[in-house]
């Protein structure tokens, strides 16, 4: 193996590569080579996952030979590329659209298989930016019933704990779905992370731990710090750290010990029960924190680059969808104009043929009144019956004449509307490709010293479904409509921790808020309680 190229499939969430590498190539370089070929360049993010030869999910190092890492042995060398660290702010943080997609892709899956906890609510919400994402808008004839039947819409737990059928699911999520008309399906998988952001497992590396106490526990890692969880319970932390409150960390074998910033706090220390988990253990620590104080300064040049990239793509994109809606707006008016225009034939051909039946009768009423006026010697039965007959034709002309002045009258309204605008003809358009050289107006905005900012930005953050009301009625009829066919047997640990935490007014923020309160030797001591 070592002499001869090594097979290496990369899978991704909606594709795999296949390589054929040099044995002495390192890790760097083989997520080099996947990063160049999707055209990623938000890498800090992304890593290459693999399942070690004792089972166990690791991270490729990128300082190590490939072939010197503890791969399982196989034919083909089998990686996942994956989101190793997560944005704090989707919205806020993620420039590229390939970057939002593979976030996306991956967050949606995590949820689908039931390895972040959602609940039916907003599994409903979720399923519908999904079918935005992948048809665009809903369609009555393309999206009929049965539609969605191939489509993974909703997590196996939610499905089993409702007596409803799948079309019944389907119909909800069609419901919400049609509120997102009009939303490109960039935009609807960045609508599908605003919300799936507020759950309270998105972005938590859960390992199990012990205290000095020998109480198991969890331990969570994610972009904001260090949360502890009790083993029963992995919705709601009971103790935070933020990564701004941790000087250094460090293990030995399976202690780690966590130094913190505030002087009058001792160290702490958590076990762990294996030495290679320890390893990512402390690897996602040093990556969060690393990227959770970069967030707090003031943007590379690499990524002040990459935003104005993103925005100047994105601006051109917006400009093109709004001059296709603008072409496709103008020639709506075009076929309105242009069924005004026929109509308007319509009623010249009309006119004129009434016109010229009026020249007909009126022919004939004078060759009636020759006619009476060259039969003096007629009868006076034949004299009533002719003038009889006068009178009938006066009446027709006279029908004839209001019916042409009538269409005359319609006639010229129709032309006035042509003429006027409401019928004009575009006569000029621009293709949207036109438009890739138009100039782009930058701004560029400075926000000032970042030591003015507070630390601990994201104690201000609410749930995004509390920034609509709208939004957060329609979720609430939504639970109790879902309520009535629910069944109880089917209920999980996780639905009762939902439950109660709704009963509460409890969510993810302001239970971060609680587990931060207190100074830091206080929620120490706390931990080595539990």
């Amino acid at each position: 193996m070592s002499s001869k190229s090594v097979n290496v499939k990369v899978v991704m969430m909606d594709a795999e590569f296949e390589f054929a590498i040099p044995p002495s190539t390192v890790g760097k370089q083989l997520f080099d080579q996947v990063i160049k070929t999707i055209n990623l360049r938000e890498i800090w993010y992304f890593g290459l996952q693999y399942t070690d030869s004792k089972g166990i999910s690791s991270w490729l190092k990128l300082d190590k030979k490939v072939l010197k890492q503890d791969i399982k042995k196989e034919q083909t060398l089998q990686f996942k590329f994956r989101a190793k660290f997560y944005p704090e702010d989707v919205a806020e943080e993620i420039i590229q659209d390939v970057t939002l997609r593979l976030f996306y892709l991956q967050v949606k899956d995590l949820i689908l298989t039931g390895e972040v906890y959602c609940p039916p609510d907003q599994a409903v919400l979720l399923g519908s930016y999904a079918m935005q994402a992948k048809y665009g808008d809903y369609s009555e004839e393309e999206h009929g019933s049965g539609c969605l039947a191939n489509d993974r819409l909703i997590p196996q737990r939610v499905l089993k704990q409702f007596k409803l059928k799948m079309s019944e699911w389907e119909s909800r999520v069609m419901n919400w779905w049609l509120g997102h008309k009009g939303m490109d399906r960039l935009e609807a998988m960045l609508g599908y992370l605003k919300y799936a952001q507020d759950l309270e497992q998105y972005g938590v590396n859960y390992f199990s731990i012990r205290n000095k106490k020998g109480s198991e526990l969890f331990l969570g890692v994610d972009a904001l710090g260090l949360t502890i969880y009790e083993k029963n319970d992995k919705l709601n932390p009971k103790v935070g750290f933020p990564w701004s409150e941790i000087r250094n960390i460090s293990f030995n074998d399976k202690k780690f010990v966590i130094k913190t910033i505030d002087k009058k706090a001792e160290d702490f220390a958590f076990y762990s029960a294996r030495f290679r988990i320890n390893k990512t253990i402390l690897e996602l620590c040093i990556g969060n924190h690393e990227m959770y104080m970069k967030r707090r300064n003031p943007d590379s040049i690499e990524v002040q680059q990459l935003k104005e990239q993103a925005k100047e793509e994105r601006t051109q994109r917006q400009l093109k969808i709004s001059m296709k809606e603008e072409i496709e707006s103008a020639q709506r008016e075009l076929e309105v104009a242009q069924g005004r225009i026929r109509r308007l034939e319509d009623q010249i051909d009309e006119l004129n043929e009434a016109k010229r039946l009026l020249e007909e009768k009126e022919h004939e009423l004078q060759t009636l009144n020759t006619e009476l006026a060259s039969e003096r010697a007629m009868s006076k039965e034949e004299r009533s019956r002719l003038l009889t007959e006068i009178a009938l034709q006066e009446s027709r002309v006279s029908e004839k004449r209001f019916e042409v002045k009538n269409k005359t009258e319609e006639m010229n309204k129709l032309k006035a509307e042509v003429e006027s605008g409401n019928g004009h003809l575009p006569t000029e358009f621009n293709d949207p490709d036109d438009l890739t050289n138009a100039p782009i107006e930058m701004s560029t905005f400075h926000e000032g010293d970042v030591n003015n900012v507070m630390p601990q930005r994201e104690l201000d953050r609410t749930n995004f479904t509390d920034q609509d009301l709208s939004l957060k009625h329609k979720l609430e009829l939504l639970t109790k409509e879902l309520d009535n066919a629910r069944d109880e047997r089917a209920i999980t640990e996780f639905d009762v921790l939902h439950m109660e935490n709704k009963r509460q007014a409890r969510d993810k923020y302001n239970t971060l808020r609680q587990i931060r309160s207190g100074n830091t030797k206080r929620r120490i001591d706390q931990f080595e309680n539990m």
